[in-house]
């Protein structure tokens, strides 16, 4: 699933491609949306809600899209119709560019005024100008009995993260990912470099968490089960936890005694 960093940047490329210009074209791909037409309406802006895209057009209308597991977007320009592919939920254009949304999760419109209805649940935004570290923690805290690996995914109390940067942060700290939030040290800390990933990747098509960009040295333990830990040498573990997987060393992430 693409994380905030990811989405952060396809909300500039979107911006982009799109903000300031009226639409000459738009194609909704959702039988619910079908006959929606935005033709004539000027963009306002697109931006980025933790993992949610908002497209803001004329009228006070919000096109909300969410990318899920295998979504994205993809520019080119309007020189023929979009194509007729089965993946495509949503086209718009303008005499400039043409964004293509392929494989989108979530396709809705709704009045600006009411995004709350989608992304009002969020947490702090680890890339957004609400970025709270304090609130952040606080709502991680609310329930110290749940594990930290499936605390920092809950978008709830922090909006961004993914299983990568979970993994990764984890590692970095050297916390074990069942340990009880009320029992992980400096939660804060964790937070704050958390975020510092995040922010460093952003505006990058290539995660790295290592500072490498190489192929196959972009991550200490995501996506590395059996591979030696590029700090003690222990073979990387992998292992289902809640809806997702977690990867991490069993030497420099041990289990409290």
């Amino acid at each position: 699933m693409p994380e905030g960093d990811v989405v952060w940047s396809t909300a500039r490329r979107l911006h982009t491609a799109l903000a300031g210009r009226p639409l000459t074209h738009s194609d909704f791909r959702v039988p619910r949306l079908a006959t929606t037409d935005l033709r004539g309406r000027r963009v306002h802006e697109a931006l980025a809600r933790g993992k949610h895209l908002l497209i803001r057009v004329e009228g006070e209308l919000t096109v909300h899209t969410h990318l899920r597991m295998d979504g994205s977007w993809r520019f080119r320009r309007p020189t023929a119709p979009p194509p007729r592919d089965h993946r495509i939920r949503l086209a718009l254009a303008n005499a400039e560019w043409l964004a293509l949304g392929y494989s989108l999760g979530v396709v809705e419109l709704l009045r600006t005024g009411e995004e709350d209805r989608a992304v009002g649940h969020l947490g702090p935004d680890l890339l957004g100008p609400d970025w709270d570290l304090d609130e952040a923690v606080r709502r991680l805290r609310e329930r110290p009995e749940r594990a930290i690996g499936e605390a920092l995914l809950d978008q709830r109390c922090l909006a961004g993260i993914g299983n990568l940067y979970k993994c990764e942060v984890l590692f970095l700290r050297g916390v074990w990912p069942w340990t009880p939030v009320g029992d992980v040290p400096d939660l804060e800390g964790l937070t704050t470099l958390a975020q510092r990933l995040l922010d460093t990747n952003r505006g990058h098509w290539s995660q790295s968490v290592t500072g490498s960009l190489r192929r196959g040295e972009t991550s200490y333990v995501h996506g590395r089960r059996g591979a030696p830990c590029r700090r003690c040498g222990r073979p990387i573990r992998k292992v289902d936890q809640g809806e997702r997987l977690t990867y991490w060393c069993p030497s420099c992430q041990p289990e409290p005694n």
